[in-house]
């Protein structure tokens, strides 16, 4: 039965991409959707994006292993959605239909014209030296899902996820990942509303009250070598909601509000988004907790072992414990598009970024609409091989590597984002130091300052560039 409903999964999936892609025709439709697509489908897409393996599986096994600490991920995450929604969406729509920048570099380098070939440059090797780590902790859950779902070897898992994500991502570009990308927010939501439910019902059914199934306090501080324990628990807070900083900055997720059509789109994708985006980390962050009474309850059976040794397997082992197949196969597809939405975007942002970032500003030879759309097609493959393999090198969990990644790229171009839509006074001096020192103090602090300090990267290495930013802004403003 399960295997029957994921081979149903994948021939709608099938359908959806052999007709959106019909829909791609020019490389702009690639790259932006021809900015033609309706904000219902760009607010869905982006949610499904902008949560990933990370929400199904990082945020669930991260409030298994922590408990209500987690709370503080889960409020910062909330809050930078709401802010990206609220507050840029609509400025990021305007200023990309002044510049006609088909992605977030190219929002720098059209508005400081004379900059396009070292900002191109600079900004595209940022965003493939984190993207590709992005990219492999989706390879990464898919291999996690496949494994638990179908017992498939962790590697043949990968094989198949990465497999799938990166021929529909080349067929169609952009406008085939958004279409499949509102299918997969939807799998998503169901899975975080209904599993929850379903696990509190079961838990009263076996003893567990309510309330008690949502009692897990056991914050682990085994995390860092913080000795001020006055100072442990701020910090806990503090990075949690550091979260928060990435969003401004992730080119997948700017691209989106970038696509649409109007202010009325805008603001309908708002409600859907900001909607969306509440019921799912709600439902996320309870499926973590509750898993955590049953397995001590003696719920999981032989699952306890493995979710003990890996507590990002808790949500699809309580999936395929508590549920009937059916139900279980298609929460267990969400579990599966919640991996693809992201990989997806990921590799567009990734080969959109060579071709209209560094390759056009390499090669001084111009090319045509049909030649360029062939090579970002062939550059989504490649990239996709890369990711593929560098994660078979990696032994960091899934949200590991998106915070890693989720530092490096919010640092880079968040402060950035930010300045360019808010303040008169930034510079193109200050896109450089915000791309440098966000990029140099993410990867100084992840290695060296993060254990010794308590602060996790995502915290120090925005503020840094965004104080770097605003002094060079000042230091070399833009002659009028």
């Amino acid at each position: 039965m399960l295997i029957s409903v994921f081979v149903v999964y994948l021939i709608v999936l099938v359908g959806i991409v052999l007709y959106a892609s019909r829909q791609s025709k020019t490389n702009a439709d690639f790259v932006i959707g021809g900015r033609k697509i309706p904000g219902l489908f760009l607010a869905l897409s982006e949610r499904a994006t902008g949560e990933s393996a990370w929400l199904l599986l990082g945020l669930t096994g991260h409030a298994y292993a922590e408990g209500w600490s987690s709370i503080w991920i889960a409020i910062g995450c909330v809050t930078g959605i709401l802010f990206l929604w609220i507050f840029m969406a609509e400025p990021l729509r305007r200023v990309t239909e002044k510049t006609g920048a088909l992605t977030a570099p190219g929002l720098f380098f059209r508005s400081f014209p004379g900059s396009e070939r070292k900002i191109g440059i600079l900004s595209s090797l940022i965003i493939i030296i984190f993207f590709v780590l992005y990219l492999s902790a989706q390879f990464s859950g898919a291999g996690k899902i496949f494994n638990d779902t179908f017992q498939i070897k962790p590697f043949w898992g990968m094989v198949i996820g990465a497999g799938i994500v990166t021929l529909y991502s080349m067929l169609g570009g952009f406008i085939t990942v958004v279409a499949v990308d509102a299918f997969q927010a939807i799998l998503m939501i169901v899975t975080c509303v209904v599993l929850p439910i379903v696990a509190l019902f079961i838990a009263a059914a076996n003893g567990i009250g309510f309330a008690e199934a949502l009692m897990h306090s056991d914050a682990a501080m085994a995390g860092t070598s913080v000795t001020l324990a006055k100072g442990a628990g701020f910090l806990l807070v503090l990075n949690g909601l550091s979260w928060a900083f990435g969003y401004t900055g992730q080119p997948q997720l700017l691209n989106r509000m970038m696509a649409m059509r109007n202010p009325a789109e805008t603001k309908r994708a708002r409600v859907v988004a900001i909607s969306w985006t509440l019921l799912a980390y709600i439902g996320a962050f309870l499926i973590g907790i509750i898993g955590f009474r049953m397995v001590q309850a003696g719920m999981m059976g032989e699952g306890a072992a493995a979710i003990a040794a890996d507590s990002e397997k808790v949500m699809p082992i309580m999936v395929m414990t508590l549920l009937n197949p059916l139900l279980a196969g298609i929460l267990l597809s969400g579990a599966v598009s919640a991996m693809m939405s992201t990989a997806s975007s990921q590799l567009i942002v990734v080969s959109s970024s060579i071709t209209e970032d560094l390759w056009s500003n390499i090669s001084r030879k111009v090319i045509s609409e049909k030649r360029m759309l062939i090579l970002n097609k062939f550059l989504t493959l490649m990239v996709g091989v890369v990711a593929f393999i560098m994660v078979l090198t990696m032994e960091d969990t899934v949200y590991g590597l998106v915070s890693y990644a989720w530092s490096g790229i919010g640092a880079s171009f968040g402060p950035a984002v930010i300045l360019l839509l808010f303040w008169k006074k930034f510079s193109r001096a200050g896109v450089y130091a915000s791309l440098i020192t966000g990029t140099l103090s993410a990867i100084i602090w992840k290695t060296w300052l993060a254990d010794p300090t308590g602060v996790s990267e995502r915290l120090a290495s925005y503020l840094i560039a965004f104080t770097a930013a605003v002094l060079f802004s000042l230091a070399f403003p833009e002659k009028k």
